[in-house]
């Protein structure tokens, strides 16, 4: 049965120095692209939501036009049953018959107005759709202009920095294979707490590098001789001698 090499705790912390300096790099890759993704994916989702608002107005004015189309031939109808009935008033044999007559004519010249009516409000509506629409196509044009300029930094960044973003995904998938998984998980719930993203720092100038809270000369002793992890007392990050940290260069 093959044994299982033990690492030393100097080695262990070499390993999370590597892992951390490797990290950093990629850390200083993402704020060199800022806000930009956000921002990107920000505008894209508001475009596509103008857009789908533009298609719904549209629709609406399509519907309202089809409308209009429907009363428009409801007035031709009215207006041909009227021309009918006058027709037949000519050929009435009495009062009662000719109220009759007449009342249809009424009934179908009130249809007309009612249409007219209809008709002038539909128009009313689309003007106001049309104003909605208008808005929402400006809006859409204005937002795809400044999409298009932060895609286009966004892209000379990638560019820039794409080869050695996959150099340093590379080499920090190596070095967490050379960490204790238990060390790691440790290394990496730290991380997410901080935006820096430090979780192992160098005793600096007799203080912790990350919230630079003071170290006792004791602790500092002890942080050199690589015998246990040590932590600052203050934030939780994982403590290092210089010495060590400057034996560590990442490229």
């Amino acid at each position: 049965m093959p044994q299982v090499k033990e690492f030393s705790v100097e080695e262990k912390l070499s390993s999370l120095v590597t892992v951390q300096k490797i990290e950093s790099k990629l850390d200083e890759i993402h704020i060199l692209k800022g806000e930009l993704p956000m921002e990107v994916a920000d505008l894209e989702d508001e475009i596509q939501g103008l857009h789908s608002r533009q298609t719904r107005i549209e629709e609406e004015i399509n519907g309202i036009t089809e409308f209009i189309e429907q009363k428009k031939e409801a007035i031709k109808e009215a207006q041909a049953l009227i021309k009918k009935y006058e027709k037949q008033t000519d050929n009435v044999k009495n009062n009662r018959e000719f109220e009759a007559v007449n009342k249809e004519i009424e009934m179908q010249q009130l249809e007309v107005k009612l249409c007219e009516k209809h008709i002038k409000d539909a128009n009313e509506e689309i003007a106001e759709k049309a104003v909605a629409l208008d808005k929402a196509k400006k809006a859409i044009a204005a937002k795809d202009g400044v999409l298009t300029t932060k895609k286009g930094e966004l892209e000379k960044i990638i560019a820039a920095t794409e080869k050695e973003e996959k150099h340093f995904n590379k080499m920090a998938a190596e070095a967490r294979e050379h960490v204790d998984d238990r060390l790691l998980t440790s290394y990496d719930k730290i991380r997410k707490s901080y935006r820096n993203g430090l979780a192992v720092v160098p005793v600096e100038r007799d203080a912790c590098g990350g919230c630079f809270y003071a170290i006792p000369p004791q602790k500092q002793s002890e942080i050199k001789q690589h015998k246990k992890v040590m932590v600052c007392e203050n934030c939780g990050r994982i403590l290092v001698d210089d010495d060590l940290n400057n034996k560590v260069e990442i490229k």
